[in-house]
């Protein structure tokens, strides 16, 4: 076996392992996001909307990252990415405020003290490393 195709297929499966530990995130992210739609985030006007949002689009991402062929999988992965990048986003925003804003989203202000608000940085998180690797490497191997 040459080093090449000894590469390719540790790479294979370094894909692989990452296309299911992406999906896995972005389906915790939806999870988590209907759960707090669940527990009262769905009074919340314009939140509770966005929370399903979320689940929706954290779950079809998940989806569309475990099946996706080959040569679709950097778009799929680089949108999960995209995904995974304006939850974290949106998260601080509500909590902290970012680029000089003041906090909150929709007249409404998040605790970092709120159920559920490290896990979700942490999983956010996660999922940003994960998706950025494998959108890296998807871009990688379709130019091979």
């Amino acid at each position: 076996m040459t080093a090449a195709v000894a590469q390719g297929r540790g790479t294979g499966a370094a894909v692989a392992l990452l296309r299911l530990a992406g999906a896995a995130l972005l389906a915790a992210i939806a999870a988590i996001h209907l759960y707090l739609w669940q527990d009262g985030y769905d009074s919340i006007p314009t939140i509770g909307d966005a929370f399903v949002v979320q689940a929706v689009l954290g779950f079809g991402g998940a989806v569309l990252l475990l099946v996706s062929p080959a040569r679709y999988l950097v778009w799929a992965a680089l949108l999960g990415l995209l995904f995974a990048l304006g939850s974290l986003g949106a998260l601080l925003q509500s909590t902290y405020g970012l680029l000089w804003l003041e906090p909150g989203m929709f007249g409404f202000v998040e605790s970092d003290a709120a159920p559920w608000w490290q896990e979700t940085f942490w999983v956010e998180v996660a999922a940003i490393a994960v998706l950025l690797v494998l959108t890296v490497l998807a871009a990688a191997r379709r130019r091979r």
